[in-house]
């Protein structure tokens, strides 16, 4: 007589499905090769999974490889451990491993030039994740081919300023400083900091002005005894739209007609008013750039030597030459 008693049935806990242990072991091997020799403790702790697992892990990756050429596993196209540590100590060290050189990796000059931007961008007061930054910089050194150039990212704004700008935008506070515009004029000026930009090796602050009541770009080395004040910013970068370009037309704005090679003619972009006319001139571009003053216009044409050449008005071209020879004058 067949048994008829009922048997409860058996709760079952869902198995991991073969990609997450296939994602699991993809994200374990890096890492033990990172940190060389660790304990089962350490990567359960890690990655928040039991030491029973990480054991079970640990011997499937032994038993993982790329076969050779003969379609078969030698003992070379294995990975293997230091057997006596992980069954003795529950040590984990891999001794020896496959494929992964064989990987994709950032050459020391590609690495080097995104570890540049990364230190650029790290300084701006935007960014308030610079944790987060220094460790994908840390990742990229440990991650290329080869050791990145030791490098820094140099001719950025004074330190001090930088770290005020830091500060106000962080605790929403607005900053007095004092200013010399292109006249040569001092003035102080209230502003509730919204975004730091550079172009070249020139940095600038971009806020709202409350002299101007309207936005205003202030570059750094113009800037004096600043400090943050106890007053509140009214305006806040994510309320605020910014123009794409740097700076914007103003009434009293100069206007100057240049000749430029057409590889610079982008870098002129934020001082070439929409509408411009432009033509062709032998292999140079004519068109009209528009300063505020012709001090910076100097500054501006000598940044790109031998590719840009003033065509009027007169007291333009007066300005540049006499800078450009006042600076020769000081090598003679």
């Amino acid at each position: 007589m067949a048994d008829k008693r009922h048997r409860a049935p058996a709760r079952s806990v869902p198995a991991p499905q073969a990609r997450d242990k296939l994602a699991f072991l993809l994200a374990l091997v890096p890492w033990l090769l990172e940190h060389d020799r660790v304990t089962v403790q350490e990567a359960a702790a890690h990655f928040g999974v039991t030491e029973d697992e990480i054991r079970t892990s640990v011997s499937l990756v032994a038993m993982s490889g790329v076969p050779g050429a003969t379609a078969t596993y030698q003992h070379d196209d294995l990975f293997d451990i230091d057997w006596d540590a992980f069954e003795s100590d529950d040590e984990i060290a891999i001794t020896q491993h496959v494929a992964i050189d064989d990987a994709p990796r950032l050459s020391a000059r590609e690495a080097a030039a995104l570890i540049a931007g990364l230190q650029y961008l790290q300084a701006l007061p935007g960014n308030a994740d610079r944790a987060g930054i220094r460790t994908l910089i840390e990742k990229l050194s440990r991650g290329a081919s080869a050791t990145p150039s030791q490098l820094a990212v140099s001719g950025g704004p004074d330190g001090e300023v930088l770290g005020l700008v830091q500060r106000a935008v962080a605790e929403g506070r607005r900053v007095r400083f004092a200013y010399l515009n292109s006249r040569g004029e001092r003035e102080e000026r209230d502003v509730d900091p919204l975004r730091v930009e550079s172009i070249d090796a020139d940095w600038y602050l971009r806020g709202w002005d409350h002299l101007r009541q309207a936005l205003r770009t202030f570059r750094f080395d113009r800037m004096s005894d600043m400090v943050v004040t106890d007053d509140p910013i009214e305006h806040d970068a994510s309320e605020m739209h910014l123009p794409d370009t740097l700076f914007e037309p103003s009434a009293e704005d100069l206007e100057v007609t240049i000749e430029a090679s057409p590889e610079v003619i982008g870098l002129l972009a934020d001082y070439i008013p929409d509408g411009a006319l432009t033509s062709e001139v032998g292999d140079r571009i004519r068109t009209t750039l528009r300063v505020s003053h012709y001090h910076g216009l100097k500054r501006l044409i000598a940044g790109m030597p031998g590719t840009v050449r003033v065509v009027a008005p007169e007291q333009a071209r007066r300005a540049v030459a006499e800078w450009a020879a006042a600076g020769l004058a000081r090598y003679a």
